[in-house]
């Protein structure tokens, strides 16, 4: 059974490889997408099947997804033309005849376009979904939970040991989850994927955090006052807008309005479930990233 992962060079999409060849599943099923065949270099050390393919070129995904058994579609983080692009996965792979495909979407608590970051990330992922559902094509829908590594590599800053967290996201509540326990997860899937056709899956952590909680947490790392603050909205704009550019900004921004508004928080998961175990916290997260520093 061939299993082709795209995004194969981004974090997720490695880590996914990587669980699947820990968990002895034969390095010559698995095929990395990559759009640069230098990225494929240490996966073709492996056994690992090399495929160059383009989410902005059709054709190039019709051709990587022949005899593709199960497609793992990492969705795309090109802010422009994600949608185009994730339009064009799908079609490829109908047209290829992709046996089953699983996606990488984004959990949210509305869908009414009143999230902060509906147009951020949302719809796109609303839509997509939508499309692989009438494509006829077996699916399973990995329904993935704010990152807790968007805290430590975005929102934090390197600097936040010493200088504390700064962020407008209020008392929100967001079940972060770390990367890897979903690559895990979706790991697990792609071994037994008759058990998870036409299914949807919260990839979410089993508990809820507020960034005062996570204060607390690296207080305790570091043991010393790690503060948090929550600015008004125009002050983190005045200031973020001195150090990084203004569509970084807005993004920020965007989620940590979501954030404050819980949209990232739900009580449902089956990750636990599809881990075998219980998921990382936060706590021992924050602990692995930064017990050095």
């Amino acid at each position: 059974m061939t299993i082709l992962i795209t995004g194969s060079s981004g974090k997720y999409g490695k880590d996914v490889i990587n669980f699947l060849l820990e968990k002895k599943v034969n390095p010559k099923n698995i095929v990395a997408l990559v759009r640069d065949p230098s990225k494929g270099e240490e996966y073709k050390k492996k056994g690992v099947e090399i495929r160059v393919g383009d989410y902005d070129n059709y054709q190039s995904l019709v051709d990587a997804f022949k005899n593709v058994d199960q497609l793992l579609f990492i969705s795309s983080n090109d802010p422009v033309n994600k949608l185009k692009q994730q339009q064009d996965v799908v079609k490829a792979a109908k047209e290829a005849s992709v046996k089953n495909i699983l996606y990488t979407s984004f959990i949210r608590k509305t869908e009414d376009g009143s999230s902060p970051v509906h147009n951020v990330v949302t719809s796109v992922h609303i839509q997509t979904e939508d499309l692989i559902k009438k494509s006829g094509i077996p699916y399973t829908l990995l329904v993935n939970g704010l990152y807790s590594d968007v805290l430590t590599e975005f929102f934090f800053g390197p600097s936040v040991l010493s200088q504390g967290i700064f962020f407008p996201a209020s008392q929100g509540k967001s079940n972060y989850t770390t990367r890897r326990d979903q690559a895990e997860a979706t790991a697990n899937i792609l071994l037994n994927p008759s058990n998870h056709l036409n299914k949807t899956y919260v990839l979410a952590n089993n508990e809820s955090y507020t960034l005062t909680d996570a204060s607390k947490i690296l207080s305790e790392i570091s043991g010393k006052l790690v503060p948090y603050t929550s600015p008004e909205v125009e002050t983190y704009r005045e200031i973020l807008g001195k150090v990084i550019p203004s569509p970084l900004v807005e993004f920020s921004i965007a989620f940590a309005l979501a954030i404050k508004q819980n949209e990232f928080e739900t009580d449902k998961t089956d990750l636990p479930t599809l881990l075998g175990r219980k998921p990382t916290t936060l706590k021992d997260f924050l602990t692995t990233v930064y017990k050095s520093n």
